[in-house]
């Protein structure tokens, strides 16, 4: 067997790409469709040591060695601070080439003045642009984000935006269930048939 062989180990058949999921601060609860993903398709959660008071430097590092261990051509899908933290991560790691695509998903404004002191370290937000396809997910009405924020943190980040209306943060209390259009959002940024 040769290492192409050993890549692929049934000829006509193409791997599934790897699907990284980055929670928010406070990770991403059972109904949250993150938490579906990853049990109905087996994507593979990006565990943080601390989910309470999550230091941007940390988690840029923990990417940094997920990614390491993935093979190339990874989809980040990003949760709130989960798109922060895609943003940061970007702007600072020789190892971007490992990304496809990225979906990033109610990105919020950690610049408020309402934000909770948990997340002031992620201050300022990273506004560089993103050296992959990407593309932000933004409600109408997210309680912490504004859609003008949301647009021009998009822009910020070369990325395409879609609004899917009134759905508070896209997240478990959002009520999408498995959320099979932030699936195929994924699909179509991925360029993947499946």
């Amino acid at each position: 067997m040769n290492d192409k062989d050993k890549a692929n180990p049934t000829p006509g058949v193409a791997e599934a790409p790897t699907v990284l999921l980055l929670p928010g601060w406070l990770n991403s609860d059972d109904a949250h469709w993150q938490s579906r993903w990853e049990a109905l398709h087996g994507h593979r959660r990006v565990e943080q040591d601390d989910w309470l008071w999550p230091r941007r430097g940390d988690w840029m590092a923990r990417l940094d060695e997920v990614l390491l261990d993935s093979s190339h051509g990874v989809r980040l899908v990003a949760h709130s601070l989960g798109c922060q933290l895609v943003a940061a991560w970007a702007a600072h790691s020789r190892h971007t080439e490992r990304v496809a695509a990225t979906l990033l998903v109610a990105p919020p404004d950690t610049e408020r003045d309402d934000m909770p002191p948990n997340l002031f370290n992620w201050r300022p937000i990273v506004r560089e642009r993103l050296p992959f396809a990407s593309l932000v997910v933004a409600s109408t009405d997210d309680p912490y984000c504004a859609l003008p924020r949301a647009e021009r943190m998009a822009a910020d980040w070369g990325a395409a935006i879609v609004e899917i209306g009134p759905r508070g943060h896209i997240n478990g209390e959002s009520g999408l269930g498995d959320w099979p259009e932030g699936l195929a959002l994924l699909r179509g940024l991925a360029g993947d048939a499946r």
